[in-house]
């Protein structure tokens, strides 16, 4: 004997209505992703690390610089002599920027050689604080793009987030409208992958929301 359900279930105009309430829901649970999925665009972004400066404990006269730009330098490596004093590297890394100019005399406030530590390459950004920072916390997820390599996107996550402003002055005024501070985030990514990023390269950092 035929199930009646089954038979309703079977008729064309029942399974025209059940497919279009199935699609109904898939659309709405889209839509419902995409409101509750969001992110936040900071165009002000750059790769960056910290700098680390070599310069003579005295004064002196440049005589020889052994390394150039790019080169990658190991822990207590010589890199310049001023005088009797040989300059050396205060940690594995990759100069960025050297003097060339021996025969010059150089005071300890000066900087002969720059260089980075590429493991502490970070995307950092700007993010004014009107436009989305107090969403932001650490962990969240990124996707960033660097200009030199069109095309390509990254992923990485949230390290840290300025405590201060950039701008800590106080700027009296008699209008309504204050200045709009703004405030550094920093990016962490694999650097191990990714070692054609260069210190000072522009990017564009989106933090996701879920």
């Amino acid at each position: 004997m035929e199930n009646p359900k089954q038979s309703m279930f079977a008729k064309p105009w029942v399974q025209s209505i059940t497919g279009i309430i199935v699609l109904s829901l898939l659309s709405l649970g889209f839509v419902y992703f995409k409101s509750t999925s969001s992110y936040i665009n900071v165009e002000d972004s750059m790769v960056s690390a910290p700098v680390i400066s070599i310069s003579t404990e005295t004064s002196g006269i440049l005589d020889e610089v052994y390394v150039k730009a790019g080169d990658e330098v190991t822990d207590g490596e010589p890199l310049a002599r001023v005088g009797s004093e040989i300059l050396k590297s205060k940690i594995n890394g990759t100069i960025i920027y050297t003097s060339d100019t021996p025969g010059q005399v150089f005071n300890s406030s000066q900087p002969i050689i720059k260089m980075i530590n590429p493991e502490d390459l970070r995307i950092v950004g700007t993010v004014k604080e009107n436009s989305g920072l107090s969403k932001i916390v650490i962990g969240d997820p990124v996707y960033f793009t660097v200009d030199a390599f069109a095309g390509e996107r990254y992923t990485g996550i949230v390290d840290e987030i300025s405590e201060t402003s950039k701008d800590t002055s106080v700027v009296f005024s008699i209008s309504d409208k204050r200045e709009v501070k703004e405030f550094t985030i920093k990016v962490r990514y694999n650097t191990s992958l990714y070692k054609k990023f260069k210190n000072g390269m522009s990017a564009k950092i989106k933090v996701y929301k879920i």
